[in-house]
C-alpha cells in the first residue's frame, strides 16, 4: 500500500468460544472514504474497536504511514487521531449532561485539574462545531432530551471538534432521516477534502456507493477482498458478503387476510401523537411510514403503555384495552419490538436464555420455582428459530454483533400468546441476509392469524412487506393506502406534508 495511510496487518482477535477474526487485512489511504462491511458477525465493529483500542488484537500490527504504532486503550487510538463514532449512540454519550459539554469532553476530561473551567470557551466550540454541521441544536439542552438523530448528529460534532484523521463511522445514518443523511455526507465531503479518511460501516449499500471509493468485505472474521467501488455493483458486493446468491429480499407471504382483530379510534396522548385512526386485520402486515419525527416510534409506544394516553379507544379483538405500561400491555395481547434495541428490547448484560424468556416467564415457572430445564429447551429453540450466531444460550447479548441482538429482541416475542405484534425500525443496522430472516419471521406471524403492525422510514420495506400503510406527518396520520396500489413518490409526498388539500 502507499506508506501514507492507515494500515492493519494479520489481526486477530479471539472472545472465549469464539474467533472474531482470523489474520484479517485492512488499509484505507489519506483522504479516502473506505467502506467496510459484511454480515452481521463478520468481524466490522470488532475490527474497528481493535483499531480504536477498545479490544487488544491477538496478532498483527497497526501502521500509520509506514510507522508501526501500538494502540492499548482508546486514549493511544485518540493521539494518533483515530476516533470512532459507535452505531449504539446511548452508549457513548452522558444523558444528564448538556450538548455542549458531550461534544467537549475530551477537553473536559484534560481540564479537569484546573480549578476554573472556561464554560464560555466550551459553548463556543460547541456552537462552532454545530454550524459546521448545518444543525441548530440548543447546545444547552441535555442530552436526555434529544431525538435519537440528534444524539448522533452530536456523537458525529464530537469527532469533527476532535479533528480526526481518521474518522470511524459506524451505521451513522441509521437513526438519520434523509436531510440529515445528506447533510452527514456533505460533512463527509468536507473532511475528506482537509486530508481525513472515513471509514464508513453500512448495511445500506446505495449509501456506500453514493459515497465510498473503496469497499472491503468481510465475512466469518476472514478477509474476502478489497475493491474499488466502480468494479462492482450491489449484487456482486452482496454475493460476497454473504458467499452466495441472495434470492429474494422480501420473501413473498401468501396469507389470506381476516376480519379486524385491532382497531385505533382518535387516539391522542404523549409524544405528540394526535387523532390516529387506524386498523390491522388477522394475518395483514400493516406499515407504518414516515420521515424521522413523524410520530411513528411515539404511536407504538403510545399503544405499547410505555407513554400515557389523554384520549381515544384501542380494541383488540373487540375489546377495549388501556394498558398504563408495557407490562400491561404484554397481558393485553400486545408485541413490541422498539426501535432503541440495546436501551429498550434486551437487557445486554444477561445471557440468550434470560432475554429470549423473559416476556413469558410465566410459562415455566411453578410457584418460586423456575423450571431450569424448560427455560434452556425454549431458549436453544428460539436461537435455532430467528438463527441467532453464538456458542451457546448463555452467551452474553453484549458480546453479540448488532444483527444477533436483533434477532433476540425479535425472537423472545415469537414464543409469547400476543395478537399483534410492532417492529419499530427492526432491521436498522441488520445486514442483508438477515433482513431477509426476519422478514420471513414476520411473514410466519401473519401465517398464524397474527397482526403485525411495522413502523420504519425504509420506503423499499414499505413497499415490499406490507398490504397496506399509514403515512405519519406531524405526529398524526396523513394517509391510509394500499401498498400494492402505491410507490415511493406517493410515500414521500405524504410524509412531507404533501397531498393533504387535494
Amino acid at each position: 500500500m502507499d506508506s501514507k495511510g492507515l494500515e492493519m496487518k494479520g489481526i486477530s482477535m479471539e472472545f472465549p468460544g469464539v474467533k472474531a477474526l482470523d489474520s484479517v487485512d485492512f488499509s484505507v489511504k489519506t483522504g479516502e472514504v473506505h467502506a467496510l462491511i459484511g454480515a452481521n458477525g463478520a468481524g466490522k465493529s470488532t475490527l474497528m474497536k481493535v483499531l480504536a483500542g477498545v479490544y487488544k488484537n491477538t496478532a498483527g500490527g497497526i501502521f500509520i504511514n509506514g510507522q508501526e504504532i501500538e494502540i492499548h486503550n482508546p486514549m493511544d487510538a485518540k493521539k494518533n487521531g483515530i476516533v470512532i463514532v459507535y452505531q449504539e449512540v446511548d452508549t457513548a454519550l452522558i444523558p444528564h449532561l448538556s450538548v455542549a459539554e458531550n461534544i467537549m469532553m475530551d477537553y473536559l476530561i484534560g481540564e479537569q485539574k484546573k480549578i476554573f473551567i472556561d464554560w464560555g470557551f466550551i459553548q463556543r466550540k460547541a456552537k462552532e462545531t454545530m454550524k459546521k454541521l448545518g444543525l441548530n441544536i440548543d447546545v444547552n439542552r441535555l442530552v436526555s432530551e434529544l431525538t435519537l438523530s440528534e444524539k448522533q448528529m452530536v456523537l458525529i460534532g464530537r469527532a469533527v471538534f476532535h479533528e480526526a484523521e481518521y474518522l470511524i463511522l459506524d451505521e451513522p445514518t441509521a437513526p438519520l432521516s434523509v436531510e440529515e443523511t445528506d447533510k452527514l455526507f456533505e460533512i463527509v465531503e468536507t473532511v475528506k477534502k482537509r486530508g481525513v479518511s472515513v471509514i464508513f460501516i453500512s448495511h445500506r449499500l446505495d449509501e456506500i456507493f453514493r459515497i465510498c471509493e473503496k469497499i472491503t468485505v468481510l465475512r466469518d472474521g476472514q478477509l474476502v477482498g478489497s475493491y474499488d467501488v466502480k468494479t462492482q455493483t450491489i449484487d456482486s458486493i452482496v454475493e460476497k458478503m454473504l458467499g452466495r446468491k441472495l434470492e429474494s429480499t422480501f420473501p413473498k407471504h401468501e396469507v389470506e387476510i381476516g376480519g379486524k382483530i385491532f382497531e385505533v379510534s382518535n387516539l391522542s396522548g404523549e409524544g405528540g401523537v394526535e387523532n390516529v385512526n387506524m386498523h390491522v386485520n388477522a394475518g395483514e402486515i400493516v406499515g407504518i411510514s414516515g420521515l424521522v419525527g413523524a410520530g411513528k416510534t411515539e404511536l407504538v409506544k403510545l399503544l405499547f403503555g410505555a407513554t400515557s394516553r389523554d384520549s381515544g379507544e384501542v380494541l383488540l379483538n373487540g375489546k377495549p384495552v388501556s394498558p398504563k405500561t408495557p407490562a400491561e400491555a404484554v397481558k393485553s395481547g400486545f408485541a413490541l419490538v422498539p426501535e432503541e434495541r440495546r436501551r429498550e428490547g434486551i437487557l445486554v448484560h444477561e445471557s440468550i436464555e434470560t432475554n429470549s424468556t423473559l416476556p413469558t416467564l410465566e410459562k415455566y415457572c411453578n410457584g418460586p420455582f423456575m423450571n431450569s430445564g424448560m427455560i434452556k429447551e425454549s431458549a436453544v429453540k428460539t436461537i435455532k428459530t430467528v438463527g441467532i450466531k453464538a456458542p451457546s444460550e448463555k452467551q452474553l447479548v453484549a458480546k453479540l454483533s448488532g444483527g444477533n441482538q436483533q434477532k433476540v429482541a425479535i425472537g423472545k416475542w415469537l414464543i409469547s400468546d400476543a395478537d399483534i405484534f410492532m417492529f419499530d425500525e427492526p432491521t436498522k443496522g441488520v445486514d442483508v441476509g438477515s433482513k431477509a430472516e426476519i422478514y420471513k419471521l414476520i411473514g410466519d406471524l401473519v401465517a398464524k392469524k397474527k397482526g403485525v403492525i411495522y413502523a420504519t422510514c425504509e420506503f423499499s420495506e414499505i413497499l415490499g412487506l406490507t398490504d397496506r400503510v399509514y403515512v405519519m406527518y406531524n405526529g398524526t396520520v396523513a394517509a391510509e393506502l394500499v401498498t400494492k396500489n402505491t410507490n415511493e413518490e406517493e410515500l414521500l409526498l405524504y410524509s412531507t406534508g404533501g397531498g393533504r388539500d387535494e
